[in-house]
């Protein structure tokens, strides 16, 4: 059997749940297929919510795949669209929560594209908002699986780390230069609070470019899927969590500064000269040059150990 082609048992199985999941029969490769369907229901693209179909479907297969779908799983997507990757989720087993602000949207999700399917449930509205809820109500979900909007994407992940929802895996397609950052290196040009923050609790790896082709419309920037594995043990001690994200928030203020001058807000003087040497970090060092560890030291130094 040719190792390209799909299983034909599985192709078949694939097909059974979708007959009998309630999951509709849409091309989403079909540009004339989604443009016919959101004229036929009044849509139109709207820039603010960065709005760009995934119409590639190997590169739909193959992300779907690193999240490692399957029957029981519980997936959270935000910013669904049309239901492209919601649907080779539902197909593989998952269960998917689904967020979604577009009200045009939201109509097809629940009325056309998985109105009768059981393992499909619908957010309706800012998912910076409504996640909070969810997590609360069903706690942390098995896996985070989503094509991100450009304008929300890194607000969104930064959101759920600094409170501490954190999945066993998270896939995400964003803006290539957003992967950069987070799977950026002290010492990297894209290193930022960003990198530091998205490592605390994270593995992080590029493991897909995307061609912009692979998008309608087409996009004038680049895209990439960063695959984010939870670390066995975090980098970063839980009751100093807070404290170290502020830290790092300060450290990274200003780039062209050095780290004594952009954590001069943060405590006197002869606190701040005493917690870098405590930490062993130059007063005139940058913090694109301090790793998690070093920023952890700081953190402790400036506000653990004082008298």
């Amino acid at each position: 059997m040719n190792p390209t082609q799909p299983d034909v048992q599985e192709l078949s199985k694939e097909q059974s749940l979708a007959e009998t999941a309630g999951i509709w029969d849409f091309d989403y490769t079909s540009i004339s297929g989604i443009t016919e369907l959101l004229k036929e229901n009044g849509l139109y693209m709207t820039k603010k919510f960065g709005q760009n179909f995934l119409i590639s479907d190997s590169a739909l297969d193959k992300i779907r795949d690193f999240a490692q779908c399957r029957e029981g799983l519980n997936v959270w997507e935000v910013g669904p669209g049309l239901g492209a990757l919601t649907s080779k989720m539902l197909k593989s087993g998952a269960r998917v929560t689904a967020f979604e602000i577009d009200r045009g949207f939201c109509k097809i999700l629940k009325e056309k594209a998985f109105a009768n399917c059981s393992t499909f449930t619908l957010v309706e509205g800012d998912a910076l908002k409504n996640w909070h809820r969810v997590y609360e109500e069903e706690g942390t979900p098995d896996v985070i699986c989503a094509n991100l909007p450009y304008n929300v994407g890194s607000v969104f992940i930064a959101d759920l780390i600094e409170n501490r929802c954190l999945p066993p895996l998270m896939v995400y397609t964003l803006q290539t230069e957003v992967v950069k950052r987070i799977c950026a290196k002290k010492g990297d040009e894209d290193y930022s609070g960003f990198s530091v923050l998205t490592s605390i609790d994270y593995e992080n790896k590029e493991v897909l470019k995307l061609s912009n082709r692979c998008f309608w419309p087409v996009p004038n920037v680049g895209s990439s899927v960063v695959r984010m594995v939870k670390r066995e043990t975090s980098q970063v001690d839980e009751e100093i969590s807070k404290a170290f994200i502020k830290t790092t928030r300060l450290l990274f203020s200003q780039r062209r500064k050095t780290v004594k001058n952009n954590l001069k807000n943060a405590a006197e003087t002869k606190q701040i000269e005493e917690a870098l040497k405590a930490a062993d970090i130059k007063e005139n060092e940058r913090a694109e040059n301090l790793d998690v560890s070093q920023i952890a030291a700081l953190t402790k130094a400036l506000y653990c150990q004082r008298p």
